[in-house]
């Protein structure tokens, strides 16, 4: 996995975070995971096509998506209803488009399909034969993981 396809992702996850919470995000240590991954709860997933392939998850528990749309929608949200997950949905198009632009700038040419968003519990992602690069950030809401998975395409 090349770096020059995930920092652009690390940098507007980073930046996207900041604005919206209005809150410091301190990122944690990057690590790489090459098997299937839980999933903590709710997750905005995004494919990816083009020069690359693969995808983008935006991954965090019930309790931090609560908390980053109610701060998000500016008022109190308790339940994991449509307006939070039309929020969480919001947050990754952000991310993942603020990403594709800088990529794009650099020359990379990338098709985006719309996030999807899982929730349950007890789930897992597997990619096949891609390592994925986990970004964790904490935000006063919780934790979120910037969770990548990109190959270039042969």
């Amino acid at each position: 996995m090349r770096v020059e396809y995930i920092n652009p992702f690390v940098e507007a996850a980073f930046s996207i975070m900041q604005e919206v919470l209005q809150e410091d995000v301190i990122r944690k240590e990057l690590y790489l995971k090459k098997t299937s991954q839980p999933v903590m709860g709710v997750a905005a997933l995004v494919g990816l096509a083009g020069d690359v392939e693969g995808r983008v998850l935006i991954d965090m528990s019930k309790e931090s998506a609560l908390g980053i749309a109610s701060a998000m929608n500016g008022e109190k949200l308790t339940e994991l209803d449509e307006l939070v997950k039309a929020t969480i949905t919001e947050l990754a198009n952000m991310v993942t488009g603020q990403a594709v632009t800088k990529l794009h700038d650099l020359g990379f040419k990338f098709d985006l399909t719309p996030p999807s968003i899982i929730t349950g519990e007890n789930m897992q992602v597997t990619d096949l034969n891609v390592e994925a690069l986990i970004v964790p950030l904490s935000v006063p809401q919780g934790l979120v993981e910037i969770n990548v998975a990109i190959r270039e395409r042969v």
